[in-house]
């Protein structure tokens, strides 16, 4: 599985990448590299616009084939700074660091944090969405479907907050890995991830499989992927969509025709739909 380059404007113009970070709108305050855990991994940036709030907040969760990438890579929500939301993005264990399920403990430890900490940089504690491509996008899905799988809680501080998020943005994210092709040596990105062979891991496969945990209280869900996408296949995001709707629950495939893993995704028009997402079910 391929890393891929995510533009940093996303949803609105003006944002762009510089040297030492970001180029914010006027008025944005940055709190970056704020520790959520113990391990060097366990931190993330907030950006919360001009104004008193309290603000929806969209938390970004970068990919990288779960072995690679940063928040500080590129968060590709930042655009939404100038429309009303605090953004967020956050880095987590690798699995060259610890295998599955320390990944998702680590993004639902970033939710429970920042909900712990909603008053100091005016979010609204319920009004959370998140956002992620690759496997950022499979990280997000799982936060959306396993919201009250407290299995997948770990062990973090703010235990007893909620984890749970209001909707979701899903770029071309994977669901099930067992479909995926295994190398001899096992080195592929998710034989990392699993520690060893889907095939041979068919329980930890399960349990890092967004489509396991879907029950009718799910958040929506917006997926997004290309037709030519040739690093994550289209029946990823069908198996998901499918078995979101099955499950009674509010999902969108959107299938960009030429699109790739990443490249055709990320349009000026498209990111219109994607804040609209958003506003649909974050704004009062």
């Amino acid at each position: 599985m391929r890393r891929f380059a995510i533009p940093i404007l996303f949803l609105a113009a003006g944002v762009a990448s510089a040297q030492k970070g970001p180029k914010l709108p006027d008025g944005v305050t940055a709190d970056r590299d704020v520790a959520y855990g113990t391990h060097e991994r366990q931190k993330l940036d907030v950006y919360v616009p001009k104004g008193d709030g309290p603000f929806p907040l969209v938390l970004w969760v970068h990919g990288g084939a779960w072995q690679g990438g940063s928040k500080d890579g590129g968060n590709a929500a930042l655009g939404l700074l100038t429309q009303g939301y605090a953004v967020a993005s956050t880095n987590y264990r690798l699995s060259q660091h610890a295998a599955f399920p320390a990944q998702i403990h680590d993004v639902k430890a970033a939710v429970r944090f920042l909900r712990a900490n909603a008053k100091k940089y005016k979010l609204d504690p319920d009004r959370f969405g998140a956002a992620g491509a690759s496997a950022g996008g499979h990280l997000v899905a799982l936060i959306g479907t396993s919201g009250d799988v407290t299995d997948l809680d770990g062990d973090g501080p703010h235990k007893g907050v909620s984890s749970k998020v209001s909707c979701v943005l899903d770029f071309f994210g994977p669901t099930d890995l067992s479909k995926f092709p295994t190398t001899p040596n096992g080195s592929s990105p998710i034989e990392k991830l699993l520690g060893g062979k889907a095939a041979d891991k068919k329980d930890l496969a399960a349990k890092a499989n967004p489509i396991t945990f879907v029950s009718k209280g799910d958040p929506p869900v917006l997926i997004v992927h290309g037709d030519k996408d040739p690093t994550v296949p289209l029946s990823q995001s069908e198996l998901l969509h499918e078995a979101l709707k099955k499950g009674g629950v509010d999902s969108t495939l959107k299938v960009i025709p030429g699109a790739q893993h990443g490249p055709g995704v990320f349009t000026p028009e498209l990111s219109k739909e994607y804040a609209a997402f958003f506003d649909k079910h974050l704004k009062k």
